[in-house]
């Protein structure tokens, strides 16, 4: 997409919708420093669906001019990649279950559409919930947990209404990633795309559990040694212990 002039705007001005939305909402934190409310969670959701790839990166690099206005550290690394798969997983998660616009019509679809928008918002608490704890800030129990849950309800509420205004008039100026990127017809086979978004589906499962069970000390890594007393957040153990499940989470993002 970094070849196509439109692609890369688009790309800008999701990046820059995106950092106008969350910069006045920084007065507002739940974690200061880390995460704050966040209505703007529905941008890189509806811009997924309407410029694909733009979405993603517009998503990643909005949430870091937004960090500027908050404190740069090192956990926004984790904080651009966490949003970039927020953009990510929304349209090719749709792509593999459907053909169908995602406009929301149907119970089925309600259903489909929810759980695209869970499985995007878990995704990316994984992964920032994951970075910031192997770094020492906040246990993943904490932050994991307000994250999916920031970026679900603001995202299920907000953005069925976006589309449903906004959609139709982006398809009829055929300004859709797919009509100005003229996809080739050697996309991956559905079949291909079904398999990454089940792998996908079962590390975020799997990782927001042991991500829980990690950080709070019910469980511990067998590899680990039992001498060293760990941290308060249990940062070596969620680190090194939801490894494999990013490395899977990986796998299932690339098949997709």
């Amino acid at each position: 997409m970094w070849g196509n002039t439109r692609m890369v705007v688009l790309t800008a001005m999701s990046a820059s919708l995106y950092a106008a939305i969350l910069i006045p909402f920084k007065v507002l934190p739940i974690i200061p420093g880390v995460t704050e409310f966040r209505p703007a969670n529905a941008v890189p959701v509806v811009c997924s669906f309407l410029f694909g790839p733009a979405g993603a990166w517009g998503a990643a690099i909005g949430n870091v001019i937004g960090d500027f206005f908050g404190g740069i550290g090192p956990g926004d690394l984790f904080g651009f990649l966490g949003n970039f798969l927020y953009g990510f997983i929304p349209y090719k998660a749709w792509e593999a279950l459907t053909d169908g616009d995602p406009v929301p019509q149907s119970p089925a679809g309600w259903i489909a559409f929810a759980g695209v928008v869970l499985l995007a918002s878990a995704v990316c608490a994984l992964t920032v919930g994951w970075g910031i704890n192997l770094l020492g800030f906040v246990p993943f129990s904490v932050l994991g947990n307000i994250i999916v849950i920031n970026n679900f309800l603001v995202a299920v509420v907000l953005t069925p209404f976006l589309l449903a205004v906004i959609y139709p008039r982006v398809k009829r100026g055929h300004l859709l990633y797919r009509d100005i990127m003229r996809v080739p017809a050697r996309i991956p086979q559905r079949t291909r795309r079904r398999t990454g978004l089940a792998i996908v589906v079962i590390a975020t499962v799997a990782g927001m559990v042991l991500g829980n069970l990690l950080s709070t000390g019910q469980m511990q890594p067998p590899f680990l040694p039992h001498a060293n007393a760990p941290t308060a957040t249990h940062a070596a153990a969620v680190g090194i212990g939801l490894l494999p499940v990013m490395l899977l989470l990986l796998v299932g993002v690339v098949l997709l």
